[in-house]
């Protein structure tokens, strides 16, 4: 591990406001923020631009964003310190541990925006819009929360599409080009640093936003990966480029 990132580590570790695979925080965020204020989730949150995006938009709202790669999280966790924002905090863990952090009807929104679109077919599961991680959201979002998913992945955007269609998902915003149709949008403005790279080549920005209204049937788990097995293997071809980088 470079020096750099040794430092970085060191210092997050001296943050009140990142938590490190935290335990006992299910139940408790209200407490910590000593507000009332609605619970909004940035995952894979990078280097929390969204996080702090949002938390600057909304004031009266408590912003928390969550990966795994503390060098990243130290650029948002940082610069909220840096600004004194009073709303904002981070977790350290992966994504698939989300359900332990939080009791049922904690938070109110998810945002992934510019998640890895895994695309790989032997890794759709990993998608952060795969039913197996939906059913973690699920019990934690309140009823009717939403799950708000920023792309420039047509496949991942697809993907998403099918799984709310499969399982019966509210779909409440579907635009394949936000710079055609949801100009004031002022959430949607907000940048990522994967936005920035343009990695998917794609020239428009996918946006879906949806909720889930009931249990999702495991029993359509191995249908769903067998048409994306069916379907995406050619379109997979031209878009590998997509893959994230892995630093």
């Amino acid at each position: 591990m470079g020096q750099k990132k040794l430092i970085r580590f060191a210092e997050i570790a001296t943050f009140d406001h990142v938590l490190q695979y935290p335990e006992d925080t299910a139940g408790k965020w209200h407490e910590r923020f000593n507000n009332k204020h609605p619970i909004v989730l940035e995952l894979a949150c990078g280097k929390g631009e969204y996080s702090i995006g949002l938390a600057t938009l909304y004031p009266e709202k408590n912003l928390i964003g969550v990966d795994v790669k503390g060098n990243r999280i130290w650029v948002g966790a940082k610069r909220s310190l840096q600004e004194g924002m009073k709303n904002v905090a981070f977790i350290r863990s992966q994504i698939g541990m989300i359900n332990n952090y939080f009791s049922a009807g904690e938070v109110d929104e998810i945002w992934l925006p510019f998640p890895d679109p895994q695309l790989r077919i032997s890794k759709s599961n990993r998608r952060l819009t795969h039913p197996e991680f939906l059913r973690k959201y699920q019990q934690i979002l309140k009823p009717g929360g939403y799950i708000h998913l920023k792309t420039d992945s047509p496949v991942l955007y697809r993907f998403t599409k099918l799984v709310i269609e499969m399982y019966g998902l509210s779909l409440f915003e579907d635009s394949d080009d936000i710079s055609r149709d949801l100009k004031q949008n002022k959430e949607l403005l907000i940048k990522t640093h994967y936005e920035g790279l343009d990695i998917a080549k794609s020239n428009r920005i996918h946006y879906l936003k949806f909720a889930i209204p009931q249990d999702l049937d495991q029993n359509k788990d191995e249908r769903l990966s067998a048409l994306v097995r069916e379907n995406e293997s050619a379109l997979n071809e031209g878009l590998i480029h997509e893959e994230k980088e892995t630093d």
